[in-house]
């Protein structure tokens, strides 16, 4: 899964939060329950589009095996108010920091979900199965995330029919939904959307936009989550990080939490 300046140790600018692409109140990005503004970089900033990132309050982070090693009192104490966790890919991959990364998470009191990413050369039960054999069914985890993107891959270059993909998208998330007790999130990226129609769906998503603010590049669709930059740089990680803002404030990120981690 694929601006900020150098430091974002004083965050001073007026935001315009948007729960699902919507208005909201302003007020400085905050982690919520900390009382401090997230102190995060980019390494290759962008000159945005349509809407800053840091127009929103709440920021979070997806990472994979390449983080390495995370101190993760420091990313909490950066302004990370959620972390997505890559787990599995297809039906028989697993990240191998995965579960090392889900116990530190927790520790550390950062609100987490795990994601799957999907492999066109599998069927969607063959990699439910395959994500539910690796992520505990656990109280108070975020919801699983199905990662679909069009992927160069060496060992599947199949690319399905939309009426392919969907059936055995659907196939998957509702074995999840069945069995963790919650609607999975989709994450997508542009390319995909509209090969997909996948704003046919009425799902929970979570939009890849780099280089626009998703109402610009998903006109008209709702979302909870944007992931703007795959060049992030936070406090206790090192290297680059996917950096993502929930679509709302600190008080519908509370609500959201209460509704979603049952």
């Amino acid at each position: 899964m694929k601006v900020l300046g150098k430091v974002f140790a004083v965050l001073a600018l007026a935001a315009l939060t948007a729960c699902g692409g919507g208005g909201g109140s302003r007020g400085p990005a905050v982690m919520v329950g900390q009382g401090s503004g997230p102190q995060f970089g980019d390494s290759a900033p962008h000159a945005w589009v349509g809407g800053h990132p840091y127009d929103h309050q709440v920021h979070g982070i997806d990472i994979s095996r390449y983080q390495g090693d995370i101190n993760w009192g420091r990313v909490r104490s950066s302004g990370v108010s959620f972390a997505f966790i890559k787990a599995t890919e297809g039906g028989d991959h697993a990240d191998p920091n995965f579960r090392r990364y889900w116990y530190e998470a927790a520790q550390a009191r950062i609100p987490r979900g795990a994601y799957h990413y999907f492999y066109f050369c599998r069927s969607g039960a063959q990699q439910a199965a395959w994500f539910i054999a690796n992520v505990p069914r656990e109280r108070g985890a975020l919801p699983p995330v199905l990662d679909l993107e069009w992927t160069a891959s060496k060992t599947c270059p199949h690319r399905p029919p939309s009426w392919e993909v969907l059936r055995e998208a659907k196939i998957f998330k509702d074995i999840l939904h069945r069995y963790y007790g919650q609607r999975p999130i989709i994450y997508t990226t542009v390319d995909f959307y509209r090969d997909n129609n996948l704003g046919s769906w009425p799902e929970e998503f979570w939009l890849r936009s780099v280089a626009g603010h998703p109402r610009l590049t998903y006109p008209g669709q709702r979302y909870s989550f944007w992931q703007y930059t795959g060049t992030g740089r936070v406090p206790g990680i090192g290297g680059n990080v996917d950096l993502n803002v929930f679509a709302g404030s600190p008080g519908q990120w509370r609500a959201w939490l209460n509704q979603r981690m049952q």
